[in-house]
């Protein structure tokens, strides 16, 4: 099973719910849709919406982040995971670059993954390395800290997506070369292996994922689906990358 999850950021208004009932009509009818699921992560104030409205249809909607405490707690603005999992998400992304650079630690992380899993949401978890590190030669080290320090044994391993988004090319339009991207997923999976023995987490790659980026990517076996930014946004977009990949 592949993974198309499209993560909007700070965009969306209760009608761009249109956006994804587009995507919705085009899964009906695709002749490849047992072969992948579809996830979109609006902000906070649509989820309950569009979970309501997504309830008892193919696409799963998720939250883009959550907080390190559960159930109810006196930090203002914070949405724990009881929270989102009480109106009707059925995931949230963990760990991404942009909540990891406004302070998110590998312990907050590690919490977050810890609560959502006990609210039986599925866990998006993000590692990356940025420019800097991929220059001095660091993307492995960084990447098998992120995991390592976080991600446990003991977690719910059917609950778990692991995202690879190297932070400089989010947005940029710049990719990894398939070779690079290649080893790197492979070696994602081996620190994978390292906890989990058995099956595997699903790793998926994110950063300037586009309907062209995405003909470049199938050739690569080893990558579980895409964490996709901008392109989201856009139903005829996000359609693209599907359907490029497929054809």
């Amino acid at each position: 099973m592949k993974y198309f999850i499209g993560n909007w950021k700070m965009f969306g208004v209760p009608k761009s719910i249109n956006i994804i009932k587009k995507i919705n009509f085009f899964h009906l009818k695709d002749k490849n849709r047992k072969k992948y699921r579809i996830i979109i992560t609006p902000p906070y104030i649509l989820l309950e919406t569009f979970s309501k409205y997504f309830k008892n249809k193919k696409i799963l909607i998720g939250s883009q982040n959550c907080y390190q405490k559960d159930h109810f707690s006196s930090n203002t603005a914070a949405i724990s995971p009881y929270m989102l999992k009480s109106v009707g998400a059925k995931c949230t992304l963990v760990g991404h670059s942009d909540n990891r650079s406004e302070g998110d630690t590998n312990q907050m992380l590690k919490n977050k993954v810890n609560f959502a899993l006990k609210n039986n949401l599925k866990v998006v978890f993000c590692v990356g390395e940025n420019k800097i590190e991929k220059k001095n030669k660091k993307t492995f080290s960084v990447l098998k800290k992120q995991i390592t320090k976080v991600l446990e044994k003991k977690f719910n391993k059917d609950n778990i997506i692991v995202a690879y988004e190297p932070i400089w090319s989010i947005g940029t339009g710049k990719i990894p070369t398939k070779n690079e991207l290649e080893e790197t997923i492979i070696y994602i999976k081996k620190i994978l292996k390292q906890i989990y023995k058995k099956k595997n987490p699903a790793v998926l790659y994110g950063g300037s994922v586009d309907g062209n980026s995405v003909k470049i990517f199938k050739d690569i076996k080893e990558i579980d689906g895409f964490l996709i930014g901008g392109a989201s946004k856009s139903s005829k977009k996000f359609i693209d990358i599907i359907k490029n990949y497929y054809r």
